[in-house]
């Protein structure tokens, strides 16, 4: 079994981890908004495949989340899954303000409330003392 103490040094590892994915999740989004994949959507297979695999956007996210991966799992080959998991809640919260501040999406009170429920969830599995 691994340490279950996390040091600054894995924390950092999972935030990065954590925040390339996110930032991964609004690229992709990105790519699938553009005009051109849009209006690929409305072909047959074969242009959506077209549209989807021309756009740079969705190339990059699709790097971001390879390299997300590549780092996360450094943290799994030094923590336990029980205790580096619950951290990647923190990607919802992420994503959904980059979602506002990046794409200009809305943030209602009940996404404030779920993502403060997230927020709580993650600091109980983490100061359980394990």
């Amino acid at each position: 079994m691994k340490s279950m103490n996390v040091s600054w040094t894995i924390l950092t590892l999972i935030f990065i981890s954590v925040t390339i994915s996110a930032v991964a999740q609004i690229t992709l989004k990105q790519g699938m908004s553009s005009s051109n994949v849009q209006q690929g959507l409305t072909g047959g297979w074969l242009d959506i495949v077209i549209a989807v695999a021309s756009s740079f956007y969705v190339w990059l996210g699709l790097i971001l989340y390879a390299l997300g991966a590549v780092l996360w799992l450094g943290v799994l080959a030094r923590v336990d899954v029980s205790i580096a998991y619950p951290f990647v809640g923190l990607g919802f919260i992420l994503t959904a303000l980059f979602g506002v501040f990046w794409l200009g999406e809305s943030f209602s009170l009940i996404r404030f409330v779920g993502t403060c429920l997230v927020v709580l969830g993650i600091l109980l599995v983490t100061n359980q003392g394990c």
